[in-house]
């Protein structure tokens, strides 16, 4: 089945939820209004449709292949990568100082769901790219920028991220990657890095590889981490390309999903050493790898919303056309096709609900992002970030375990069909199982809304969203519609339950920490569904609005129906969660060690 990119409800958010005429007032976006939106969303949609999507399941039967040392991708890979570049996709929301178009975040967040949708194999390069680009600006030195930025953000080189060692998977203080300062100022590079994404290719015709490691006498732990730029190839005084570095891939992983993105186990320093450059302080490089790892986080809560979506797709397709048993009604009084049978509408309406509430978040924190980066008024800024800071976690946690459950739900619906691997829906729910692990599990994303998103400032950016939900609910009871009281009353009993883990979270984080944290991924998952479920409440309001104005009548009807589903089918989750972090710590390690 082909894949058709969710353009209308994109610029419904964009427009409604995320304001971009707003953003658009903000200097530098000032060509970047929604008119502009939707030009860039439809020649996106073009490229992703017409080059990506075909070529998502072939990559799946034939991933990228490793031979003495080569990575070569998938068939038809190369030409699209060169089509992305061309098309100037990758320097998108990148500074025009550098050659990128300078777009906002609003803008790109949508362009990368495409990108995702149609084949996240191949979207994870340019995805770690933007990671890379990201650092590099933020501290990169005026001389690392002017050799790597425009090269990397036109899309002629790429970049990757290399944290994890076999030894230090999350636990980064377990870093043993070496770096030997030199007299010239550079840094030789000595170590393992594994489960590096693009990490060696032939798409491009350079690898930015940004590396963690050691300076001998560092501090121990991660105060002791520093960041280093580590090129495949080096790069002359005129910018044209010299030696091999010394880095090489020696394996890539062989995986249950995302098969045709090359996971490569890299090797620095086998024959002298592999030359790095230091990017900005010796002993930041934690601080400066964050800096790409918010921004791929972000970007991976992106892919589990774009991967519902060609799940969510692709169920609807074979739900129209596969025809088995009577409804129960008697509407039809021989074998229909199955989208008749309640239970499949139930399983519909749950996939295509999840995914537009999870898009909703996604483009409202997007927004706050260009705003919290770009607006001239100081104290907006600062709001903003902190607005966006708390989203990142649940865009990521939420978004990615909805994905899951959105995708078992499309295998669900295929029946049998759905476990054979020809129809395609099993790609889904196997791609879709890494997005809870990388940049971070679940639990990871959970531990941080914990303890710097919650008990750093004792609940006061948790307890002031709540306060702008509770505004929501009262224009949603003001309008007295059934559809908008039905989402008003399961808002505030989600928001009520919500405050309560709040509340408990912030009492007991010192006297009973394996308490609280015992409940961290639940109260992610509490807080996803609800600041999802509040997105989905304002779009009812305006939904409501623009259908009494005759505007769009079957894609506002469709939107109020389906944010009353979240309301009363995922919403309700709300009140069990709490009850389990609030009540429940104990039983969590009342089991002793012994007995598992």
């Amino acid at each position: 089945m082909s894949y058709h990119a969710p353009i209308k409800d994109m610029l419904f958010n964009m427009q409604h939820l995320a304001h971009i005429e707003q953003v658009a007032q903000i200097p530098g976006f000032e060509d970047a209004g929604l008119d502009t939106a939707a030009a860039v969303l439809e020649e996106c949609a073009k490229f992703t449709e017409g080059v990506l999507a075909p070529l998502n399941f072939e990559g799946d039967k034939n991933p990228s292949s490793w031979k003495d040392g080569v990575v070569t991708a998938t068939p038809g890979f190369k030409d699209a990568f060169h089509q992305l570049t061309e098309g100037g996709w990758q320097g998108l929301q990148h500074p025009q100082d550098f050659g990128g178009q300078g777009l906002p975040k609003t803008i790109g967040a949508a362009c990368m769901e495409m990108l995702n949708s149609s084949n996240m194999s191949f979207a994870l390069c340019p995805l770690l790219t933007d990671g890379a680009i990201e650092a590099l600006l933020t501290a990169g030195s005026d001389e690392l920028k002017a050799i790597y930025l425009e090269k990397l953000i036109s899309g002629q080189w790429t970049g990757t991220m290399n944290l994890t060692e076999p030894q230090a998977g999350s636990d980064l203080a377990l870093v043993r990657t070496k770096a030997d300062p030199q007299p010239d100022g550079t840094y030789k590079i000595f170590g393992t890095k594994i489960f590096i994404t693009w990490g060696e290719h032939d798409m491009a015709e350079n690898i930015v590889h940004l590396v963690l490691a050691r300076v001998a006498g560092a501090p121990e732990g991660v105060k002791g981490i520093s960041l280093f730029v580590v090129p495949k190839f080096m790069v002359n005084q005129d910018g044209s390309l010299g030696a091999r570095n010394d880095v090489h891939c020696v394996s890539i992983e062989h995986k249950m999903g995302i098969k045709a993105s090359p996971t490569a186990v890299l090797q620095f320093g086998d024959h002298g050493g592999a030359v790095g450059y230091l990017v900005g302080q010796e002993n930041r490089g934690l601080e400066y790898m964050f800096i790409m790892m918010n921004a791929a986080r972000y970007g991976v809560g992106i892919q589990g919303i774009a991967i519902a979506e060609r799940a969510y797709q692709k169920a609807v397709q074979y739900a129209r056309d596969r025809v088995q048993s009577r409804p129960v009604d008697g509407s039809v009084a021989a074998s229909a096709a199955i989208i008749h049978h309640p239970d499949v509408r139930r399983m519909l309406m749950t996939m295509r609900a999840t995914t537009e509430a999870c898009r909703a978040m996604a483009s409202t924190a997007a927004a706050a992002y260009d705003a919290a980066h770009h607006h001239p008024d100081a104290q907006v800024r600062k709001d903003n970030a902190t607005f966006y800071e708390f989203m990142v976690p649940l865009v990521k946690g939420y978004s990615t375990e909805m994905s899951l459950e959105v995708a078992s739900l499309g295998v669900q619906v295929h029946g049998g069909m759905g476990f054979i691997e020809e129809t395609g829906a099993a790609q889904y729910y196997r791609d879709a199982k890494i997005l809870t692990i990388y940049e971070g599990t679940t639990a990871i994303q959970a531990n941080d809304l914990v303890g710097r998103k919650t008990t750093r400032d004792g609940g006061q950016t948790a307890r002031a969203i709540a306060a702008q939900i509770e505004k929501t609910e009262a224009e949603l009871t003001a309008s007295g519609t059934p559809a908008a009281q039905a989402v008003a009353r399961r808002l505030a009993a989600a928001r009520k339950a919500y405050l309560d883990v709040v509340d408990f979270v912030c009492s007991s984080a010192k006297a009973s920490p394996n308490a609280v944290y015992a409940g961290s991924v639940p109260y992610l998952m509490l807080a996803g569904n609800l600041v999802a479920g509040w997105q989905m409440g304002r779009a009812l309001l305006v939904a409501q609005e623009l259908l009494q104005k005759g505007q769009d009548e079957a894609f506002m009807r469709a939107k109020i129906a389906t944010a009353q589903f979240y309301a009363e089918h995922i919403l309700v989750r709300a009140q069990g969660l709490r009850d389990g972090i609030v009540e429940g710590a104990d039983s969590v390690t009342a089991l002793p060690l012994d007995l598992f």
